[in-house]
């Protein structure tokens, strides 16, 4: 879902410098400068061969049960471990699926992310007249113009990503819904164990806020109303996307919170969403600003690497007695890779306030969240 050209911009100065108040320390990039991209040939990363493996024993597999396999997909995605195969087949997808739970730094009992898909709607006639399906491992790359998929015979057929071909074809992917959702508690669990808390939206009544109103009385946060990102004309074989944000700030102590926020209704680009959703709890924070960082799982992600990464990078930090915006510390923790063919990065926002309103561009110019201040009442 990531738009090539953002993944090469550096935001620039005057955008960071217009998001942001005389009083904080204004961040000069998003993309690390000393960052050097990653070769092509290595940029795919370890779930792309594992996927690609997959496809290829799908294409080659016997004639009924390819064509079961392709009935199943054209109704709904296929979960390849649930999906009833017989015998060495069976035994290949648990152990690539295994490799793939370990290429995302997830656990073991995370359970199966290996599914079978359409890649289009269109293609349900042409595969119900029992046309042989094609079969190719969704890419990484979204720069792609082109991908390679197997047939029966396990040879390669080149395709066109920008056109929808006649003949069927069937995508092996990751599914990110279940590996998002597993990714997100392993971040929460380790940030809280590296002593990175979430910034809860209650506190003892005790301690005021910012803004001076304490928990038991209810206290400020930022709504999104809407939000939209750019166009990216995505490959036709690419699914939809799994977004979420690292929204951080400063605690009452000192230390970094962040808060990890699903948008799981955000699919698409080039579609408005309207999801009237609660994106920074300012109940916890010492200063009346935060960040937001969002992010897409596009099948690649490593999620242990990632936690790492970020905790490294924000456990540093110290606050100086005036906001320091965090979103340069969290990107120039991500790995080289995600800035090139295959990023997770999507946009970030500058130090949200609780007086944010009206439309947000994000510093990337990759999109746009239209927000509110919201009073949060107490039972």
């Amino acid at each position: 879902m990531n738009p090539p050209p953002l993944r090469r911009t550096v935001l620039s100065l005057g955008i960071a410098v217009a998001t942001l108040t005389a009083a904080v320390a204004t961040p000069a990039y998003a993309r690390p400068d000393h960052v050097a991209p990653v070769p092509a040939a290595v940029a795919g990363g370890p779930v792309s061969g594992i996927l690609d493996g997959v496809a290829r024993q799908v294409a080659v597999a016997d004639r009924s049960e390819l064509g079961r396999l392709g009935a199943s997909a054209a109704e709904d995605p296929v979960d390849l471990l649930a999906a009833g195969v017989d015998g060495r087949l069976a035994g290949d997808f648990r152990a690539a699926n295994q490799r793939l739970l370990t290429a995302k730094g997830l656990p073991a009992g995370t359970g199966s992310l290996l599914r079978l898909r359409l890649a289009h709607p269109d293609m349900r006639a042409a595969l119900a007249r029992g046309e042989a399906p094609l079969v190719v491992a969704t890419p990484t790359d979204d720069s792609a113009t082109s991908v390679h998929a197997y047939d029966r015979s396990g040879g390669t057929v080149v395709l066109d990503t920008a056109r929808v071909p006649q003949r069927p074809v069937l995508v092996v992917d990751v599914d990110t819904e279940r590996a998002l959702a597993a990714g997100l508690t392993l971040m929460r669990q380790e940030l809280g164990a590296r002593g990175i808390d979430r910034a809860a939206p209650a506190r003892p009544a005790s301690r005021a806020s910012a803004a001076g109103v304490t928990a038991s009385a209810g206290y400020w946060a930022t709504k999104v109303d809407a939000v939209r990102l750019s166009d990216d004309k995505e490959p036709w074989l690419k699914g939809a996307a799994e977004i979420y944000n690292l929204v951080a700030g400063f605690g009452l102590d000192g230390k970094v919170k962040v808060d990890l926020v699903q948008m799981p209704y955000l699919d698409h680009d080039g579609t408005t969403y309207y999801p009237n959703q609660l994106l920074v709890h300012f109940s916890s924070y010492k200063y009346n600003l935060a960040d937001v960082v969002m992010m897409e799982d596009d099948g690649d992600t490593n999620y242990a690497a990632l936690v790492k990464a970020i905790a490294n990078a924000l456990l540093v930090i110290v606050d100086g007695g005036a906001y320091t915006p965090l979103v340069n510390a969290i990107l120039d923790a991500l790995p080289a890779s995600w800035y090139t063919d295959d990023p997770d990065f999507v946009d970030a926002w500058y130090t949200l306030s609780t007086g944010s309103s009206g439309r947000k561009h994000g510093a990337g110019a990759n999109g746009w969240m239209d927000v509110a201040p919201y009073w949060v009442a107490p039972l």
